[in-house]
């Protein structure tokens, strides 16, 4: 099982750190994304980071103000959002892929974390 936290309400500007937790079972090794879903929007990629930890790939639209990151011995994959706009506001999900490296499918997926962005 997968959770995602540390969702809450910000500033424009501001920053916000996101856990993915696994319970159950190692992400150690599995690709994990992070995607996001606005209000009346469909879901989209933010972030995915491979098994080792090496490959990190963003969307545009996050280059440069989120950085994703894993702590294997935490069983813990992390998502710094810095530079939060208001366009960054959506509810913010996790998922595993049972390979290493990122792609299109995911085989296990957490509730999601809002996160609002407001002043």
């Amino acid at each position: 099982q997968l959770q995602a936290s540390g969702g809450g309400l910000v500033q424009p500007g501001g920053s916000l750190r996101l856990s993915c937790a696994a319970s159950g079972f190692t992400l150690s090794g599995y690709a994990i994304g992070w995607f996001r879903q606005a209000p009346g929007m469909e879901r989209e990629g933010v972030s995915c980071i491979s098994g080792s930890g090496f490959s990190i790939i963003y969307a545009d639209s996050v280059k440069g103000r989120f950085s994703n990151s894993r702590d294997n011995a935490k069983n813990t994959v992390y998502l710094q959002m810095n530079s939060l706009k208001p366009e960054d506001t959506a509810v913010y999900y996790c998922a595993a892929r049972r390979r290493s490296l990122c792609g299109s499918s995911y085989d296990d997926w957490g509730q999601g974390t809002l996160v609002t962005v407001s002043s």
